[in-house]
């Protein structure tokens, strides 16, 4: 490839032709042809995907896999997020579609950050759930009750409808 002359003789300056050329833009699209799921999983920067309309894949299944596009940034998408998707969504082994907006979400679980986040921050868990189901067994091991005003008050918090069920009633002492 041969160098273009811009006037130094710097063995250090390199020139990249064609770079310049052509304008940069802010105008993203507008992806109005993506179609609508919720996110099932999310594996190592993979998220699975149940369309809405699963007739889109081949296998009629509605699941597909993809991944996030660059706009969305880190950690923004959880379980349960419903997701506007463009690209490959025929569903098959080994083809990515992309996920480019998030929808507006209707309720979010979220727990405190842990030791090394920074301070103040939460975490979301899942998004979009209508219950949070409290499962606690009534003997070996013993309930814990502050845990279960834990998650009682998550879950109203979230907008959630809590659900307690009680395991082990067979182990339990009968009342007297």
């Amino acid at each position: 490839m041969a160098r273009r002359d811009i006037g130094t003789d710097d063995p250090r300056v390199r020139v990249r032709p064609g770079r310049g050329s052509r304008p940069r833009t802010k105008q993203r699209p507008s992806h109005s042809d993506a179609v609508l799921g919720m996110v099932t999983r999310i594996d190592r920067g993979h998220y699975r995907i149940r369309l809405d309309d699963p007739g889109l894949t081949e296998d009629s299944s509605g699941d597909i896999t993809a991944m996030k596009a660059r706009e969305l940034g880190r950690g923004k998408v959880v379980v349960g997020d419903r997701v506007a998707v463009v690209g490959d969504t025929s569903g098959r082994t080994g083809t990515l579609a992309r996920m480019v907006r998030i929808e507006e979400r209707a309720t979010l679980l979220r727990r405190s950050a842990e030791d090394g986040d920074a301070a103040g921050t939460e975490r979301a868990i899942v998004a979009n759930a209508r219950q949070l189901v409290i499962v606690t067994a009534v003997a070996d091991p013993e309930p814990r009750p502050r845990m279960i005003d834990r998650y009682l008050v998550a879950a109203y918090d979230a907008g959630m409808e809590p659900l307690i069920v009680l395991t082990k009633t067979d182990l339990a002492d009968a009342p007297p």
